[in-house]
C-alpha cells in the first residue's frame, strides 16, 4: 500500500499538497502531523522546499520523513546529503535500527543519502544500512520528528517496517 494508504488504516484524513505549498498554507490546515513522501532527484536542488520546511520544523508540529522527505527534512536541520557510488536500489535492502539491534529487510530506490559526517542539527542516527553503514534513519532530539531513507509502505517488498506509521500515530497524539 501506498503512504497514503497506510495513513487512512490508521484513521488520518489525509490533505495532500504539491512540493512548492508554503508552510504557512500547510500549517493553515491545523494538522495533526506533516508526512514528507519520496520523489526524484538530486534532494539540495530543493532550495525552495527546503526553506518551507525550515518553517514547518519551527511550527513544532510532528513530521515523518520518507525517501526524499527524509533527506529534504535532514537538509532543513542544517545536515548534508552526498551522492551514492551505486545507490540503494531493489526490495532486500538490510536496515538496522541502532536502538533496538533489529534487522529489517526494506524496499529502496534512492542515490542519495544523508552524510553521516554532516548529520543535521540536534540528531540522532537511528538505522544504518547493513551493507555500506549509510544513513538510513534519523531520530531528531529537540523536534517531534523522525525520517527513514526506506520506504515502510512498500508493498512490493518486506512490510516489517510498518511500525513506523504507527508511531507517527503515537506522535500526533493518536492511540497506539
Amino acid at each position: 500500500g501506498s503512504i497514503e494508504k497506510n495513513l487512512y488504516k490508521r484513521g488520518c484524513e489525509v490533505v495532500t499538497v504539491p512540493s512548492y505549498t508554503s508552510a504557512e498554507q500547510v500549517l493553515s490546515y491545523t494538522p495533526d502531523g506533516v508526512m514528507l513522501s519520496n520523489g526524484p532527484g538530486d534532494p539540495a536542488d530543493n532550495v525552495c522546499v527546503i526553506e518551507e520546511l525550515k518553517k514547518l520544523c519551527d511550527s513544532k508540529t510532528p513530521i515523518f520523513g520518507i525517501c526524499l522527505g527524509h533527506q529534504l527534512l535532514a537538509l532543513a536541520r542544517g545536515g548534508q546529503t552526498e551522492k551514492l557510488k551505486y545507490g540503494h536500489r531493489g526490495g532486500n535492502q538490510p536496515v538496522k535500527d541502532l536502538k533496538t539491534g533489529q534487522m529489517y529487510m526494506s524496499s529502496q530506490n534512492h542515490g542519495y543519502a544523508v552524510s553521516l559526517n554532516h548529520l543535521p542539527y540536534n540528531s540522532c542516527l537511528r538505522f544504518e544500512n547493513g551493507n555500506d553503514f549509510t544513513c538510513e534513519g534519523i531520530d531528531y532530539l529537540d523536534l517531534p520528528a523522525y525520517s527513514v531513507q526506506f520506504h515502510p509502505e512498500a508493498s512490493c517488498g518486506p512490510l516489517d517496517t510498518l511500525f513506523l506509521f504507527d508511531r507517527f500515530i503515537a506522535m500526533m497524539g493518536g492511540d497506539q
